[in-house]
């Protein structure tokens, strides 16, 4: 007895779609092909001369950094050497740092993307008095430096006594007017109003309409927006510096920078070494959800 497999129906419009753009590709040229390729490559190498730089400084010896060339290895080859050594000096804090660096980049990512979804989901779906006035605060904390709330945000944890804690700096690292504004972007590109008023008739309340329905709708926005809260949490410097004085809360921004600070010894070589692998957490994160992030940020270029 044969069966017949069923064949998936391929969607028209899809089809005209990428025979249009195969259309509009081969109208480009060809010198505009080059000049963009030519653009492309040399951005490239912009943004990897300073990470090349780096990986060859950090495997020199101390000597080496100030007597030989600064873009090629030197001959004596210490890159492993360097990082135990910054692993072991002092009080061996850097791992610490590194630590406390994830932790509070962790954290701040899961809640502040949570609660700026939540928030750019209300804005788009819910009717309320006042909805304009928050979107304009928003957009307003949109064009307000970070750096400039940094001291009043200091005043108010100091009387709330949790400075030099580690909520001091993931409490402000929550907050994102950024990441809420991408929430209401993509809640009004993807979530269908029918689909949330379906699941009232079926009696679902709407924190369970949220939790189970809208975050999977928006799970790949989730990820780009939690990747920029993580990222800034990560290079943030100003914030750990007002708020902590306990060398164990540092972040690995501040503690390389105490480190480089100092005068009686010369840290570099250890400093080079430090800054090297406190970059490798953010490249693998950007890489284990590239494709989420890609897919996210197509999702909300484009209304439907």
């Amino acid at each position: 007895m044969s069966t017949l497999t069923p064949t998936r129906k391929s969607d028209p419009r899809a089809a005209r779609a990428i025979r249009k753009d195969r259309i509009d590709s081969d109208r480009v040229p060809t010198s505009t092909k080059v000049i963009t390729r030519a653009v492309m490559i040399g951005a490239a190498l912009y943004f990897l001369f300073p990470v090349w730089w780096l990986l060859v400084s950090s495997s020199k010896p101390k000597p080496d950094l100030y007597s030989t060339s600064g873009l090629w290895f030197s001959d004596n080859f210490q890159l492993f050497d360097n990082l135990s050594r910054a692993m072991t000096y002092g009080e061996g804090h850097y791992l610490r740092w590194i630590g406390n660096s994830i932790l509070y980049s962790g954290v701040a990512a899961i809640l502040g993307t949570l609660v700026s979804v939540a928030a750019g989901y209300a804005l788009s779906k819910f009717v309320f008095r006042g909805k304009n006035v928050v979107t304009i605060f928003i957009l307003g904390g949109l064009l307000i430096p970070a750096a400039l709330l940094t001291i009043p945000l200091y005043f108010v944890f100091n009387s709330l006594g949790i400075v030099n804690t580690v909520w001091a700096v993931i409490i402000p690292s929550i907050v994102s007017p950024f990441g809420v504004f991408l929430g209401r972007i993509y809640a009004d590109s993807s979530v269908p109003d029918e689909l949330i008023e379906a699941a009232r008739v079926d009696g679902a309340s709407e924190v369970r309409t949220f939790f189970t329905i809208v975050l999977r709708i928006l799970s790949p926005a989730l990820v780009t927006i939690a990747l920029f809260i993580f990222v800034a949490t990560w290079n943030n410097f100003l914030l750990p510096l007002v708020m902590l004085n306990n060398s164990e809360l540092f972040p690995v921004t501040l503690g390389l920078y105490t480190w480089q600070s100092y005068r009686a010894v010369d840290l570099t070589d250890i400093v080079l070494v430090g800054s090297l692998f406190a970059v490798l957490p953010l490249v693998v994160t950007f890489l284990g959800l590239q494709r989420f992030w890609r897919s996210g940020l197509a999702m909300g270029a484009v209304k439907g």
